[in-house]
């Protein structure tokens, strides 16, 4: 509770972080555990991709951050995943309606700052090594994605879609790309990777 938002997990990486080039494309990921262990120097080779995940995080943790984690760092386009341990109730009870107001004001955060959002739609899970339907019930999944596409679509955000490509014909997460049943391996981050490589493009256009 020192550091609820854990605001020092990058503070000092931070101030080596210089300003970007003036053609440099910068972007930042920002989200918990599923961002922060993705190897974005091995996915995206020679891109200006900065990594701001932190294991277990919710959305109201990341408002917290998103000052210090991503406006301060300058980048053209955050990459934004999360949601998942909201619906499981990480940091204390969450209503869809708290998740959204959350999401909306990083939104909202970066556009005043001039930086274009991509927001992920939260990924499926699957059950096969973990209950983790207990905690992360498909339909919550699925209602928040819905949400996520709509206010994408009405504020000009781009909709990074990884649900719809890592689900099996049940709408849980293909088995192979998941050990433990929530977080990508290897062969899940192959699937996300030019998706994101798309969405970022897409986002620079506008």
């Amino acid at each position: 509770m020192n550091d609820w938002a854990q605001l020092y997990q990058y503070n000092e990486a931070n101030t080596k972080i210089i300003p970007p080039a003036e053609d440099e494309y910068r972007v930042v990921f920002f989200g918990d555990s599923i961002t922060n262990n993705w190897d974005l120097e091995f996915y995206f080779p020679q891109k200006p991709y900065i990594n701001r995940g932190i294991n277990g995080q919710t959305t109201p943790q990341m408002l917290i951050r998103f000052r210090p984690d991503v406006i301060a760092l300058k980048p053209c386009v955050v990459v934004i995943l999360a949601g998942t341990n909201d619906i499981a109730d990480n940091t204390g009870l969450m209503t869809a309606q708290m998740i959204q107001d959350n999401l909306v004001s990083i939104a909202e955060l970066a556009r005043a700052n001039k930086i274009r959002v991509v927001f992920s739609s939260v990924l499926p899970i699957h059950d096969d090594a973990d209950r983790r339907s207990v905690n992360r019930p498909p339909e919550k999944i699925k209602e928040l994605n819905e949400w996520i596409k709509s206010y994408c679509e009405a504020n000009n955000h781009v909709y990074l879609n990884y649900f719809d490509e890592m689900i099996d014909e049940t709408e849980m997460l293909k088995k192979e790309l998941a050990d433990d049943g929530l977080h990508p391996n290897s062969a899940g981050y192959e699937v996300m990777t030019p998706l994101a490589k798309k969405a970022i493009e897409e986002a620079l256009k506008r």
